[in-house]
């Protein structure tokens, strides 16, 4: 089949202002991200899907790593009676915890939790391993699946099986313990600002939205294009709790023995959701350069059968040039054409597309087209090594710019609850929406049951919000979210 003949263009995608839901189902199953499996709530990731969640452990797990942690592994299964330990934790995740009954044929003794997160494994692990204050701090992620039954379920951001990394720390003192809530908090702020070009805002969450068994939750808080928001890391102070739970102590230099201080941190496979909520548009996906799989696709053009030898071998310079600066993939299937593959691509988000025809070898250049607005560069072969990836640095900074002006575009501040009502409800608005606030908890939960927005949480940096929290007090995000 020549260039000139291809199968039909696929049909286009749903529209995001007709239907943000469906547009969101059709770009995660078109551009080959993902499929559903035979289990309920389960999703396969497919090698492209994966790819993205690869950069993104390689990028974090560097950042990990980089402030002293150790990657270690923990069991999928937990006894029942070590989960049931902790009476605030167990019930926060009864609903969505599923069950071991059986070994082959044989009813287990006692029942084994499928891990919905792993504070009670570690914990009794850490009990063992902890006896000095030389033995502290304990500074341990693991890379892991967990399982919860949840009821209703959407690929990638919401999955009865889902990927993530999960840090939990054992400490000496409540003053390192917080220090160490609030440095990986910022490691996920800059992990998520820089590598997925994604503004977050990071705070602490209420009470009421704290997780189960934690003195204080902080949160990343991202908002998507439909203007829900979306929780996309967490980092958690302990406290003693788990501690006192599972006994684990350590004798102090004074020789008197001591329950540790814990946290726990994660993030997860959600984040390729939050990816393509924040950045895709009608067309499909586009990925920030820094996360995907293909960098750059080179699509070779041309009509005459003797043009063929010439354009390609033009492109084995190319390659040769680049080297391993980008992830480049030559697209030469013959039996689609140019504009079929410019379709594909820009569906899965490739970042950058070059094009090399005739006139292009003549000129010894190739065209270079941004997916992010389709604008035109023609680059020197002699100048593809330097000018490739700096433009690929410029579409990570475009695209977080563009997501920074979105959520500015959509936020906006209420003085009272019938604010909030107004805003959400009678208006039908959605985004960030902040709020003076005291911690008043019966006011929460009227805004939850008036509004069905959450609190997301308090702002570290209140600088935005000057002049609107009150004397003594700080502002407050609502929103509706994923």
């Amino acid at each position: 089949m020549s260039q000139d003949q291809s199968p039909a263009t696929p049909q286009r995608l749903t529209p995001q202002s007709e239907d943000f839901s469906k547009w969101y189902g059709e770009v995660v199953q078109r551009a080959q991200l993902a499929d559903h499996s035979g289990v309920r709530g389960c999703i396969v990731f497919r090698p492209y899907g994966y790819g993205i969640w690869e950069h993104m452990q390689r990028l974090l797990d560097r950042r990990i790593k980089a402030t002293g942690h150790e990657n270690a592994y923990f069991p999928l299964l937990i006894p029942e009676s070590l989960l049931q330990k902790e009476a605030e934790h167990v019930e926060g995740f009864a609903p969505q915890v599923a069950w071991v009954t059986h070994g082959g044929n044989k009813e287990l003794e006692e029942r084994l939790a499928i891990r919905p997160t792993s504070e009670a494994i570690i914990c009794s692990m850490y009990s063992k391993w902890i006896e000095s204050y030389r033995d502290l701090p304990v500074l341990i992620n693991q890379w892991a699946n967990v399982l919860r039954w949840e009821m209703t379920t959407r690929p990638f951001l919401r999955t009865a099986e889902f990927l993530w990394q999960e840090g939990h720390t054992a400490h000496a003192t409540a003053a390192d313990c917080q220090a160490e809530v609030l440095r990986m908090l910022e490691v996920y702020r800059d992990f998520v600002e820089t590598e997925l070009a994604m503004p977050v805002y990071p705070g602490p969450k209420s009470d009421a939205e704290k997780f189960a068994g934690a003195d204080m939750t902080y949160s990343i808080e991202a908002l998507m294009k439909d203007g829900y928001a979306l929780q996309a890391g967490t980092s958690h102070n302990l406290g003693q709790h788990f501690a006192k739970v599972f006994d684990i102590t350590y004798q102090d230099e004074q020789g008197v023995r001591q329950h540790v201080w814990q946290t726990s941190w994660g993030v997860s496979t959600r984040l390729i959701g939050g990816v393509i909520m924040t950045h895709g548009d009608d067309h499909g996906l586009q990925l920030p350069p820094r996360i995907a799989p293909v960098q750059a696709v080179v699509v070779p053009i041309w009509r005459k059968p003797e043009d063929r030898g010439s354009v390609l071998a033009f492109i084995e310079k190319v390659k040769e040039a680049l080297g391993d600066r980008v992830r480049l993939l030559v697209d030469d299937r013959e039996q689609y054409s140019p504009g079929w593959k410019y379709y594909e691509h820009e569906l899965r988000g490739v970042p950058v597309r070059l094009e090399v025809g005739p006139k292009d070898v003549e000129k010894s250049a190739v065209m270079s087209v941004r997916r992010l607005d389709r604008k035109k560069e023609s680059i020197p072969l002699d100048q593809i090594a330097t000018r490739l990836p700096a433009l690929l640095e410029e579409v990570q900074a475009d695209l977080f710019k563009a997501a920074q002006e979105l959520r500015a575009a959509n936020t906006s501040s209420a003085t009272s609850i019938e604010d909030l009502v107004r805003h959400f409800v009678t208006e039908g608005k959605r985004g960030f929406v902040a709020l003076p606030w005291t911690g008043d908890a019966r006011l929460e939960a009227e805004i939850k049951e008036r509004c069905a927005a959450t609190l997301r949480c308090i702002p570290l940096d209140q600088s935005p919000f000057d002049g609107l929290a009150p004397a003594g007090g700080r502002v407050a995000l609502f929103a509706r979210a994923y």
